[in-house]
């Protein structure tokens, strides 16, 4: 699922992880990596993250914090950084989207990138 803003890409690639969910027990785990892009000519550092998480009963849950996977990384220009991360789920499928706070390091300026909504759902589950 990719996006885009002017000066950042943002993909999200989901998996469901069979080995660790317990279907029986409504336990459903999900990873997702997600791989920023940096297309503006300045470095940028990602400061801050924010997700909106919907199970597939329509709960919602918000989650902020500080960076990513315990970073705040730095993405020189034209490079990419990626984290893997992961979510559980009482559902079989579920949605996330959110936005990233970063900062152009040179022109001292904030972005504010967004991730669109991604789907997560059990590898058996076609809609």
């Amino acid at each position: 699922m990719p996006a885009s803003s002017d000066l950042v890409d943002i993909h999200v690639k989901p998996a469901f992880v069979r080995e660790d969910s317990e279907p029986e027990e409504h336990h459903f785990v999900f990873s997702y990596t997600v791989t920023i892009t940096n297309r503006n000519h300045n470095n940028i550092r990602l400061l801050n993250r924010a997700w909106v998480i919907t199970d597939g009963n329509g709960k919602v849950s918000e989650v902020q914090g500080k960076g990513v996977v315990g970073e705040q990384p730095v993405i020189a220009p034209g490079d990419s950084y990626s984290y893997t991360s992961g979510c559980v789920f009482t559902t079989p499928v579920g949605f996330m989207q959110g936005h990233y706070e970063m900062q152009d390091i040179e022109m001292d300026v904030a972005l504010n990138v967004p991730i669109p909504v991604f789907r997560m759902a059990r590898d058996d589950i076609l809609h």
